[in-house]
C-alpha cells in the first residue's frame, strides 16, 4: 500500500511539473534554437557593413520623423517667443510696425512667458504624438539584431511579418497610450 501511495504522489507532482512548463518546443526546424553557422570573415564584415547601414538609415528616419512633428506642434510656441523676443527694448528692439504700434515692452514679457508655459503641454502632445505614430507604423522593429551578420539563416524581421518594417499588416485599434 505503501508503494502504491508513493506512485500516486509521484504522478501528482509530475503533472504538477507538466503545468509548469509553459509549451512545447516547437517541431519545426526553423524555429529551434540551434547553433547556427557562422560566416566568415569576408562575408561577416559585409553582413556587418549592410546591417549598420540599414539601422543607420532606420535610426535617421525616426529622427527625421521626430523632428517634424515637434517642428509642427511646437510651432505656436516658436512662434510667439520670436515675437516676444523681437519686440521687447531690451533684447533686439525691432523697428517693425507692430512692435511700434502693438507690442510695448510688458505685453512682449506676456509673450514671452506665454511661449514658455504652453511649450511643456506641447512637449508632451509631440512625444504622444510620435510615440504613437512609431507603435502604429511599427518603426523600431525596422531595427535588425547584429546576429544577422554573424550566423548564416537568420531571417530579416520584417521578411516574416509581411512587408517592409511590418507595415503591410493592418493597424491595431486596440492600443492605447497614457500620456
Amino acid at each position: 500500500m505503501s508503494g502504491q501511495d508513493t506512485e500516486d504522489f509521484g504522478a501528482e507532482n509530475l503533472s504538477e511539473k507538466s503545468r509548469m512548463i509553459p509549451s512545447l518546443p516547437p517541431y519545426d526546424m526553423d524555429d529551434q534554437l540551434l547553433p547556427r553557422e557562422p560566416r566568415s570573415a569576408g562575408c561577416c564584415l559585409a553582413w556587418t557593413l549592410l546591417v549598420v547601414t540599414m539601422n543607420s538609415l532606420v535610426f535617421f528616419m525616426n529622427l527625421l520623423l521626430l523632428f517634424v512633428i515637434f517642428t509642427i506642434v511646437l510651432l505656436p510656441t516658436i512662434v510667439v517667443v520670436y515675437f516676444g523676443f523681437q519686440c521687447h527694448s531690451q533684447v533686439l528692439h525691432s523697428t517693425a510696425r507692430y512692435c511700434k504700434s502693438i507690442l510695448d515692452d510688458n505685453s512682449s514679457s506676456a509673450l514671452i512667458i506665454l511661449g514658455f508655459v504652453i511649450m511643456s503641454p506641447l512637449i508632451v502632445v509631440a512625444m504622444a504624438t510620435y510615440c504613437s505614430l512609431a507603435r502604429r507604423l511599427r518603426l523600431l522593429m525596422c531595427f535588425q539584431p547584429y546576429s544577422r551578420a554573424v550566423y548564416k539563416g537568420v531571417k530579416w524581421r520584417w521578411y516574416e511579418e509581411g512587408g517592409l518594417c511590418s507595415c503591410a499588416k493592418g493597424w491595431n485599434t486596440q492600443v492605447k497610450a497614457w500620456v
